[in-house]
C-alpha cells in the first residue's frame, strides 16, 4: 500500500510518501501560480496514477477553534479534484501547526533560514503523513 501526503499552500504543494505504511518521507515540493490549485491538482493526479498511490493524506488546516475557514474549504476542493480523476482515497487530516513543527524541527538541525524556506512545505507534509500513518497503526494494533 502507497501513502502519500500533501500539505496544500497557495503556491505550494509539499509531498511526503510512505511504501511501509510506518514511516514517511519527504518527497518535494510542487511550485504554481498563487492560488492556481487545478495545476497542483493536475501534477498530483498524474503523480498518484503513475505511482499507483492509494491512499492520499491532505492536510486539512482548521482554525484552533475546529471552524471551517477558507484555507480548509480549498482543501476540501483540492480533494474532490484528486478522487474525480483518480481511484485513490483521500483523507482530509488535521494540520494544524505541522508547518510550525517543521520550521521549529529544522532550526533544532541548525538548518539556515533559506533551506527552511524551501523545505518547509515537504516536511510539512511528511509530519501530516506520519500522524496519519501513527494514529492508523494505534487503531490497527500495530
Amino acid at each position: 500500500m502507497i501513502y502519500l501526503g500533501l500539505d496544500l499552500g497557495e503556491k505550494t504543494l509539499g509531498i511526503a510518501r510512505s511504501d511501509s505504511g510506518i514511516f514517511s518521507t519527504p518527497v518535494s515540493t510542487f511550485r504554481f501560480y498563487e492560488n492556481h490549485y487545478e495545476d497542483a491538482a493536475k501534477y498530483i493526479n498524474k503523480y498518484i496514477l503513475d505511482e499507483g498511490v492509494d491512499v492520499v493524506v491532505l492536510g486539512y488546516p482548521k482554525h484552533m477553534n475546529d471552524d471551517i475557514g477558507i484555507r480548509a474549504q480549498i482543501s476540501e476542493a483540492f480533494k474532490v479534484m484528486i478522487e474525480q480523476a483518480t481511484q485513490a482515497t483521500v483523507v482530509l487530516w488535521d494540520e494544524r501547526l505541522s508547518t510550525y513543527e517543521a520550521l521549529s524541527l529544522m532550526t533544532e538541525m541548525g538548518i539556515n533560514k533559506d533551506k527552511q524556506r524551501q523545505k518547509k512545505d515537504e516536511l510539512a507534509a511528511m509530519i501530516i503523513l506520519q500522524s496519519y500513518l501513527n494514529r492508523k497503526g494505534d487503531y490497527n494494533g500495530r
